[in-house]
């Protein structure tokens, strides 16, 4: 048995004091050869970053959001953004460590995020986007109840702090799952 998987996990909300380890965990799940460890990558879909100290920075500040921050043995190892939008909470940035991925942690963090939004804000629903080519992350929340709609808006291409898009037909879908 893993010992890493039976050490109890700890949330809280981040701090500013944790922006920069939030930024490498997000970049180091999803960009560049750190994040093929895991399943999760998207390298082979875009290059440059997935996020920046200032746009971590602005999730901490913002009053009707929350960075999500789970911790094992007082490290890092997922992250994930929440927030209220009146009936529904967005649930977006997720992180999981690559090298803990595949182990239930990722399925813990997000029913936290639901219980959460459901008893702080009173959510109903749950919305996220995903990038419409990630058809395994895709299926992955619809084992967990999430439902795609059809509903896409574009990839901002050409704004670099989203990434360097490597084809040309990416698009974000909304997935929505009902909380009560």
């Amino acid at each position: 048995m893993d010992t890493a998987a039976a050490t109890p996990l700890s949330f809280r909300d981040a701090t500013e004091a944790d922006v920069d380890a939030l930024v490498a965990l997000v970049e180091s799940a999803y960009r560049g050869d750190s994040s093929r460890a895991g399943w999760t990558t998207e390298a082979d879909i875009l290059d440059g970053q997935r996020t920046d100290p200032e746009g971590v920075r602005d999730i901490v500040r913002s009053p009707g959001s929350r960075l999500l921050t789970v911790e094992r043995e007082g490290r890092i190892v997922a992250c994930c953004q929440l927030e209220h939008r009146g009936e529904h909470a967005y649930f977006g940035m997720f992180a999981v460590s690559p090298g803990q991925q595949g182990a239930g942690l990722g399925k813990a963090v997000l029913a936290e995020a639901e219980r959460r939004a459901r008893e702080t804000w009173g959510a109903t629903e749950m919305h996220m986007t995903v990038i419409s080519v990630r058809e395994d992350l895709i299926a992955w929340y619809e084992r967990r109840g999430y439902r795609r709609t059809g509903r896409t808006t574009p990839f901002p291409y050409g704004d670099e702090r989203f990434g360097i898009p490597r084809r040309p037909d990416l698009a974000f879908e909304l997935l929505v799952k009902p909380l009560v």
